[in-house]
């Protein structure tokens, strides 16, 4: 689990760059009207869920020295996935009008997947937790 700091820091230093990318440059984007304010959010809400993900997975990195390795390990790449089809899809979703890639529309669905994936990985976290207490 350790080899997994690396992938833990490159994510947690784009969910800062993204978080500042949303604050400084898209909200100033809002007045030509090729970003709205609700996109904006949502641009922001990938963000803070990356980075809630980001600071979990160290906790999985840390705890995997005491607790159940294999249900950290899932709970590890499903929120490593729920990053990535989560707010990876806000940001492509909430920029498309940026690139002139209304297409790219059609990724909505692929949100609430993420989410899901989230809710998995904590529940894998759990259960872990609870593996371990029931073994003592």
């Amino acid at each position: 689990m350790i080899k997994k700091l690396p992938l833990i820091g490159i994510l947690g230093a784009i969910g800062i760059a993204f978080g500042a990318l949303g604050a400084h440059t898209l909200k100033n984007k809002i007045a030509t009207g090729l970003i709205t304010p609700d996109q904006v959010n949502g641009f922001d809400t990938g963000v803070k869920y990356q980075m809630y993900h980001v600071l979990a997975m160290l906790a999985i990195v840390v705890l995997s020295q005491t607790y159940a390795q294999k249900y950290l390990k899932w709970a590890f790449n499903l929120f490593l996935w729920g990053i990535i089809l989560f707010s990876g899809s806000l940001y492509i979703l909430c920029t498309r009008n940026l690139f002139g890639a209304e297409g790219l529309r059609l990724l909505g669905p692929i949100t609430p997947i993420g989410g899901i994936l989230f809710v998995a990985g904590w529940l894998c976290l759990a259960f872990s937790i609870i593996k371990k207490s029931n073994e003592k």
